[in-house]
């Protein structure tokens, strides 16, 4: 059974750092693209941030040059370093994986199969 867990959500100030981690277990990360997504109340479920296995990255407009997606596949783990966070970056930010890199899917939710629980990230100007 594939668990994603994320971890590392709290509250910041504005132009703060934050370093987001989803584990995984029963899934390798290194097999299929990964992705970070958050979602406010009353809107849809926005892509971030998206990985693949040959390491190729795509990023939101919104979060190019400020937040980075890495993987540590030793540890199976997935991060997402996110800096100059703004108060627009408030959210419950959910790890996906096993997405198929379909370029014109590749930030969208419907692509992946597994998702964790969220973690929430509060910037406060």
């Amino acid at each position: 059974q594939v668990q994603l867990v994320e971890s590392g959500g709290c509250s910041v100030q504005a132009g703060g750092p934050l370093r987001l981690s989803c584990a995984a277990s029963g899934y390798a990360f290194s097999q299929d693209y990964m992705a970070w997504f958050r979602q406010v109340p009353g809107k849809e479920r926005e892509g971030v941030a998206a990985l693949g296995s040959d390491g190729s990255t795509v990023y939101a407009d919104s979060v190019k040059g400020r937040f980075t997606i890495s993987v540590d596949n030793a540890k199976n783990t997935m991060y997402q370093q996110m800096n100059k966070l703004k108060p627009e970056d408030t959210g419950m930010y959910y790890c996906a994986a096993g997405g198929t890199g379909d370029y014109q899917r590749i930030l969208s939710p419907d692509d992946y199969k597994y998702w964790g629980q969220g973690t929430q990230v509060t910037v406060s100007s």
